[in-house]
């Protein structure tokens, strides 16, 4: 992945190996999750990608990315990830259940033997904004290879076995991934030993950069040019960098605390710091950008992973393996890692999700959730996540509006009192629901307003009831009472309390504090928590 990215996003492959390793060993031990796992991310490749060619040198990209790193430190101080808790669950179950839909169309390619993507790999859109997810999977019927095939569907049994048969899901110890690459390198080698036109070629392989000195090694680490600090440019493209990273960063971190099994929490502020630390070291010494990254830690989750030892161990074991073996990591075959990406996917994006969140709820749940996962599968990540919160708060929206309409105008009467007990807290998502009822009210009718159980009320929702009352109330020739209202919000007439009111008939009817189970007669509407979200 970090070679592929690296690909992606017209950088040198080695830059996206210095971004893993910096991203597992720094980002994992400064990381306050668990079960993150950060590296270089696909959202990040079209960015990266245009902003080389934009400013002219790898180098000065590599200030940019370095400055980010520094904007995404002063972010966690100023505690800007209390934005991750104004994501709604169906949003980022959305997410990730598309994450896990592109994964396995990423994926499929690779498992029959056809590697020929590279801008997208993850997202299939290519560096001139063009989608080409459908057009990628046509070309791979194409190219279909009996060796892969074979290969990808040995590996897939060892994975499902070790998820089904009780002997091997007790072997904690030996996880099913490994041995379904050795199957697959073992098998390939079988293939190319008897000659067989099923050997998968190199071009199938995993393919990373072998230097044949220490010289050469060394030169593969490139610095940032900081002689451009003062090009406008080069800050455009930093600012871009931090909230993007950042954004995605606090997406996986949430979607992260929803797949932990142990259920903690992330502060996502020292996430923020984390990264930046990340960033600034990883560009300095010639990596690209870092995020914590949903593919990733999935993986850690489904391999048992429960500490962020997982995530600093893997950055250690990728330098060590890129260092001591990087010939015998070059005979894995890339439908081996496809078969166990297929797992990670079909576990993000299964059925039963689908199925759960028809039952939990087929309009505040379902339809928000579907149209995240098509959102992001179809565009990207940002985007797909912003078009499911878009229609995630349209339908808080259109709920909260119909809070108004616990009675209808037909069924009351001239002279009758309505009672409205506003909730705790009524903020201005509030303000259609109370305009639509007192736009209802029935004429000459007597409404009272409790706010006794209120803490805060909106200015807007405010200034709206003192317009009601000054003008609309007396053109309809409606009374309205007021009861509890603080002195701060300055309405008129407000009564500290009120324990009773006369009915037509002038009997006392008791509002507050009812003990001897008196009803409220027909005559009195009552309309509780009509502001309420």
């Amino acid at each position: 992945m970090c070679l592929g990215i690296a690909l992606a996003s017209g950088a040198p492959l080695f830059s996206g190996i210095i971004s893993g390793v910096v991203a597992g060993i720094v980002v994992g031990a400064l990381s306050g999750s668990q079960l993150s796992v950060s590296g270089p991310a696909a959202g990040l490749t079209a960015i990266v990608l245009a902003a080389i060619a934009t400013l002219g040198s790898f180098e000065a990209f590599l200030l940019a990315g370095f400055l980010a790193g520094v904007i995404q430190i002063v972010l966690g101080f100023v505690k800007a990830g209390v934005i991750s808790n104004y994501l709604p669950s169906n949003v980022i179950e959305g997410m990730l259940a598309a994450i896990g839909i592109i994964i396995i169309l990423s994926q499929l390619p690779h498992a029959v033997g056809f590697d020929e993507m590279h801008e997208g790999d993850y997202f299939f859109v290519n560096a001139a904004g063009d989608h080409q997810i459908f057009t990628t999977l046509a070309n791979t019927i194409n190219f279909i290879h009996p060796g892969a095939v074979i290969v990808v569907l040995v590996s897939l049994a060892i994975l499902i076995a070790f998820l089904k048969v009780p002997f091997l899901i007790r072997m904690k110890s030996v996880p099913g991934a490994l041995i379904a690459v050795l199957a697959g390198v073992s098998i390939n080698e079988i293939f190319k030993a008897s000659g067989s036109s099923l050997a998968i070629s190199q071009d199938h392989l995993v393919s990373l950069p072998v230097p044949e000195s220490m010289t050469q090694f060394w030169n593969q680490f490139s610095l940032p040019d900081f002689s451009q600090i003062a090009n406008a440019e080069i800050w455009v493209v930093a600012i871009t960098i931090a909230a993007v990273a950042s954004i995605e960063t606090l997406l996986c971190i949430e979607a992260a605390d929803k797949m932990d099994p142990l259920k903690r929490y992330t502060n996502t502020n020292r996430e923020l710091k984390a990264q930046g630390v990340g960033n600034m070291l990883s560009c300095l010494i010639g990596g690209i950008p870092v995020t914590s990254v949903i593919v990733r830690t999935s993986a850690n989750v489904n391999s048992g992973g429960r500490t962020k030892i997982a995530a600093i161990s893997h950055g250690v074991f990728l330098m060590a393996a890129v260092i001591a073996i990087p010939f015998l990591l070059n005979k894995i075959p890339l439908a081996s890692l496809a078969a166990i990406l297929l797992v990670v996917g079909y576990k993000l994006a299964s059925p039963q999700k689908f199925v759960n969140m028809w039952q939990n709820s087929k309009k505040f749940q379902f339809i928000p959730f579907v149209v995240t996962v098509i959102a992001v599968v179809m565009t990207d990540l940002l985007i797909g996540v912003g078009i499911g919160l878009a229609v995630s708060v349209y339908f808080i929206l259109r709920g909260n509006v119909k809070l108004a309409y616990f009675f209808k105008k037909e069924n009351y009467n001239e002279g009758e009192t309505i009672y409205m007990e506003l909730a705790q807290e009524v903020s201005f998502l509030n303000k259609a629901a109370i305009k639509q009822t007192f736009a209802h009210l029935p004429e000459g009718c007597k409404i009272i307003v409790d706010a006794s159980s209120t803490v805060y009320i909106d200015h807007d929702v405010l200034q709206m009831i003192k317009e009601f009352v000054n003008e609309g109330s007396k053109e309809r020739n409606i009374t309205v009472d007021f009861i509890g209202f603080r002195k701060e919000y300055k309405i008129e007439n407000s009564a500290s309390h009120v324990t009773s009111i006369v009915s037509d008939t002038g009997k006392i009817i008791s509002l507050k504090g009812v003990s001897n189970g008196t009803k409220i007669p027909s005559n009195i509407i009552d309309v509780k928590e009509l502001a309420a979200v």
